[in-house]
């Protein structure tokens, strides 16, 4: 499309912003370096032609979107390593700075996170709407190499599988017939001790690992969890590193069945597969063994953390919590942009249409998603930091101490937690920006079926929803127990020991913070006490009163993630007032507030349950009236806000939500590169319709 420049609407609601959409873009990126070096890296993959698509991948068929998908991917992991090396060769001699680049010893974890956030930001999702099918190999396969194989196992595929060198993998755990309850999975491994091998085998239909992404016509190797079995004796669930397909000609080895499981309702380029074993045999020395691990002559040595077989599980929940933060600003960013060039019924009967972002109701809609992404992303950084602290404190301890880890069960709940309840979020979010947009948003071109289709799958993969409310339960149960005992907890649950009642103050964040807070903790107690009951009266074993108590546990697990994510907001936003500008601050002030009280509004049912005396409906008014203040005082900086987030129109992919707003102009163009408006009549006209017509029906 030609290029027409900015339109007069979003010229004047930038002119009119008071804030600089530069002065946040720099906070929003990390610093002025980090905003910089992100736009040369975008206009580096941006600029070149080999990454334009001549058709959009709409229009293709499941197999030519694969196809597309996988060729992009080879050329952008190929180009991004030319320009890794070009950045290497311009740093200063002896500079010690941050690099994906060279030998196995220098692929760590957090350099894994931030190559995975590059995969799944910006870049790499401009380039790849559907995602691409060689994510799981940086994301699952080498973080799960460097955290749970030894020493030796690292030397010998971390360095090949950084370079790609024959190696390209996945991480196999899921099963046709079992997800989240791991325990369940029916894939075996059984030892032979006479050949140091272990067998491999699928026995069953429901056996077969399903869903594993690049699974289906793209690695050729995979870590699968399987039962250990040795002389008959079962050992748990183990990580084995299994070659599935001839490094040279990629044809599957005797023993594998494997395949592509299908089109699914997003995430199309990812290449999902089936995987099934028929006495697959492997050394001894591919079962990895940093954890755990089988000895020559079968006998078995467990670490002292046995949950640190799960530990690629907690790290991808951690990711997955920016990750769905990142596609829910891109919906906003393209609702605000298109909700100020649409104009809509008048407020005025006489009055011009005006843009559909003055009439409060459309504010309603989009600002409180703005200030949820941000707010995710201030939990999202909190939880990355715990992460990363839990991982040095268990690597300061070595797998046999069973004193590391101090935080690891909080580190557990927390990140189980956040991705359930961020997801969820985030895919609601999502689709109200999508029906924000009226008709035109249900337009493929406008991008929200490729947004709305990653964020729903974020909801089930890598812990289904529920089950992970449920494991959060387990954790703050035993954490009610601990406060009932005078305990120290940890910093995410310290409410529980507070147990004094609601009473409302002039600061309304806190009131606000600490009515979900009493929920949290009253629900909590209540799904224990029912609990109880249940076991003490009804006779019930502990399993089946776990059953009975699942609706009020999960209630209890989602209202924690709400307070949590409030007070966390809350917190962040006091140390944001050392380091930010004035004015700047002003509006992270208000963003803050604006989604404490939406997560309060969003659970007033349960916050008036649990605080019958401590809310007033004079209260209640009051912070409606606070609520539609802040929509008003957010409402002229609305651009300049998404603006900041400095998303590139590629990274949108948006006719909705282009940086110079030519919403019309773009949806034309679209519709005019549809290869159905390539000719004036198509060929099924005479195949089919001229002869229908000739019936007479």
């Amino acid at each position: 499309m030609e290029a027409l420049g900015e339109c007069i609407e979003l010229r004047r609601e930038r002119e009119g912003a008071t804030i600089a959409s530069e002065d946040f873009a720099v906070w929003w990126a990390g610093g002025r370096h980090e905003l910089e070096e992100r736009r040369a890296l975008e206009n580096y993959f941006f600029n070149d032609p080999e990454f334009d698509d001549a058709v959009h991948p709409s229009c293709m068929s499941y197999k030519q979107r694969y196809e597309h998908a996988l060729t992009k991917g080879t050329k952008f992991l190929a180009k991004l390593r030319e320009w890794q090396r070009s950045r290497r060769a311009q740093q200063p001699k002896g500079k010690e700075e941050h690099e994906l680049e060279g030998a196995e010893d220098s692929v760590n974890i957090k350099l894994l996170y931030d190559y995975r956030m590059l995969l799944s930001g910006p870049v790499g999702t401009a380039l790849f709407q559907q995602s691409f099918p060689l994510r799981l190999h940086f994301s699952m396969f080498l973080p799960t190499l460097l955290s749970q194989g030894n020493a030796e196992q690292q030397r010998r595929w971390v360095g090949r599988a950084w370079r790609l060198d024959g190696i390209v993998g996945t991480y196999a755990q899921t099963e046709l017939g079992h997800g989240s309850y791991i325990r369940g999975l029916e894939t075996r491994a059984d030892y032979d001790a006479e050949r140091e091998q272990f067998v491999l085998n699928t026995p069953t239909l429901s056996a077969y690992k399903w869903w594993p992404g690049g699974l289906g016509q793209t690695a050729n190797m995979v870590v699968v969890l399987a039962q250990l079995y040795i002389r008959g004796k079962h050992h748990g669930l183990q990580q084995f590193l299994v070659r599935i397909r001839d490094e040279q000609t990629h044809e599957p080895l005797p023993g594998i069945d494997v395949g592509d499981i299908g089109p699914k309702l997003g995430a199309n380029g990812v290449n999902n597969g089936f995987l099934g074993f028929r006495n697959v045999r492997i050394p001894r020395d591919q079962m990895l063994m940093k954890n755990a691990q089988v000895l020559a002559d079968g006998r078995f040595v467990q670490a002292a953390q046995p949950l640190l077989v799960y530990g690629t599980m907690v790290f991808v929940r951690v990711m997955i919590v920016r990750d769905v933060m990142f596609g829910l600003l891109q919906a906003a960013t393209i609702a605000t942009r298109y909700s100020l060039v649409r104009r809509q019924s008048p407020i005025e009967p006489n009055a011009p249409e005006p843009q559909i972002l003055d009439h409060v109701t459309q504010q309603a809609k989009i600002l409180p998603q703005i200030a949820r992404g941000i707010c995710y992303r201030l939990a999202a950084d909190v939880l990355w930091a715990i992460y990363q602290r839990v991982m040095q404190q268990l690597e300061a301890a070595g797998p046999n101490n069973s004193n590391g880890g101090r935080e690891l069960p909080e580190l557990h709940a927390l990140s189980c937690c956040l991705k359930a309840v961020c997801t969820e979020g985030a895919a609601e979010g999502i689709d109200v920006l999508r029906k924000a947009c009226g008709g035109h948003g249900y337009m493929s071109s406008a991008n929200f079926d490729s947004i709305q289709g990653l964020a729903s799958a974020a909801f089930t993969y890598e812990g289904e929803h529920t089950v992970l409310l449920l494991q959060t339960a387990r954790f703050l149960l035993r954490q009610h127990l601990d406060a009932l005992k005078r305990k120290v907890l940890p910093a995410s649950v310290t409410y529980l020991r507070n147990a004094s009642p609601l009473s409302w103050s002039d600061n309304l964040l806190e009131n606000v913070a600490r009515a979900l807070e009493i929920s949290a903790a009253a629900q909590l107690r209540e799904a224990w006490q029912w609990q109880q009951e249940q076991r003490q009266h009804g006779k019930h074993t502990e399993q089946q009163a776990n059953n009975l108590s699942g609706r009020r546990l999960t209630a209890a697990a989602t209202l924690h993630g709400h307070a949590y994510l409030a007070r966390n907001a809350i917190k962040q936003l006091e140390q944001l007032r050392r380091n930010v500008q004035p004015a700047l601050y002003e509006l992270l002030q208000q963003l803050v507030e604006l989604f404490v009280l939406h997560t309060f509004l969003r659970q007033l049912g349960a916050v008036l349950k649990w605080n019958r005396n401590g809310i007033s409906s004079k209260q209640l008014q009051q912070l409606e009236q606070r609520y539609e203040q802040l929509l008003g005082a957010l409402r002229p900086n609305a651009l300049a806000l998404v603006d900041g987030f400095d998303f590139h129109d590629r990274v949108l992919g948006s006719t909705l939500g282009c940086w110079d707003g030519r919403v019309y102009e773009r949806l034309m163009a679209e519709a005019r590169r549809n290869p159905l408006n390539q000719e004036a009549v198509n060929s099924s006209y005479h195949t089919h319709l001229q002869p229908l017509f000739r019936c007479k029906l």
